[in-house]
């Protein structure tokens, strides 16, 4: 790697990190540049060892070692500079190890990702960024083969959905649909039964449904707020609910990822 010393945080070098916590501006841009920005040592090694590639690092003289040891003889730029600099160039106070500018991967077929997969999450048009990492976790955390993302859902490669995540949306294998016109026919293709997480009077419950779940099975989640859309409960399978306590409809749509993740993993006719 090429270590380079940067004083000065409008030099254009850095151009890559500016604005970091504008969403709008980075969703937009971050895409349209081929880009996303990967935040924390952790993140960046996870990045790199899904075959990820960085275009530049930016980071702080006390962190060298750490990217020494990751990178290597890798022919990558990276920017070294006084915490001051960092901030005023990403907008914000970097304090997990680096950050780095990494080239988007081109996203796969539909038919590839599923291939083979049993237990699949389905985003649909998830507005929060954070909502999108922390699902991206509880699927790799809880077995889930694949995640599918609406045409409309967060970028799961914002920095925040990163960050969240911990890396993950590195490990699940993920893709993006256009509509539930394309994704239908190859769930069906496939043999993958869809099951609509939704409060509904009719729903089965989750216990319910974990006890006869189907081979292949794709969970679908919808919007925080008015939840899934006309057109995905239409080609549901099975609508699936969680039983509440206490007074509460429903949980955060991440958690409600991760418990019946668990459910199906854990189905009431095998446990002790």
């Amino acid at each position: 790697m090429h270590e380079l010393r940067i004083d000065d945080p409008a030099d254009p070098r850095l151009d890559d990190y500016r604005g970091l916590t504008d969403t709008a501006l980075r969703v937009r841009s971050d895409v349209e540049g081929g880009l996303y920005i990967a935040e924390s040592l952790k993140v960046i090694e996870r990045a790199v060892g899904a075959g990820h590639r960085p275009r530049s690092v930016l980071t702080q003289e006390r962190w060298l070692d750490g990217l020494r040891a990751l990178f290597g003889d890798v022919e990558v730029d990276v920017y070294v500079c006084a915490d001051a600099v960092v901030e005023a160039a990403a907008g914000f106070p970097v304090h997990r190890g680096a950050l780095a500018a990494m080239h988007r991967p081109a996203l796969p077929a539909l038919e590839e990702v599923l291939r083979g997969a049993r237990t699949i999450l389905v985003l649909e048009d998830l507005v929060e960024h954070q909502n999108v990492g922390s699902a991206f976790r509880a699927a790799a955390a809880l077995g889930a083969d694949a995640v599918l993302v609406s045409a409309r859902c967060a970028d799961p490669l914002y920095r925040r959905s990163v960050k969240v995540s911990t890396g993950t949306v590195f490990q699940v294998p993920w893709t993006r649909f256009d509509g539930w016109d394309e994704l239908t026919p190859v769930l069906r293709a496939e043999g993958i039964l869809l099951a609509a997480l939704a409060l509904r009077d009719d729903a089965e419950t989750l216990d319910s449904y974990a006890a006869r779940r189907p081979e292949r099975v794709a969970l679908a989640f919808g919007s925080e707020g008015p939840g899934l859309s006309a057109p995905a409960l239409a080609a549901a399978d099975a609508v699936v609910t969680i039983p509440m306590a206490g007074g509460v409809d429903s949980l955060n749509v991440a958690s409600t990822a991760a418990v019946a993740l668990w459910a199906l993993q854990h189905p009431p006719a095998i446990r002790p």
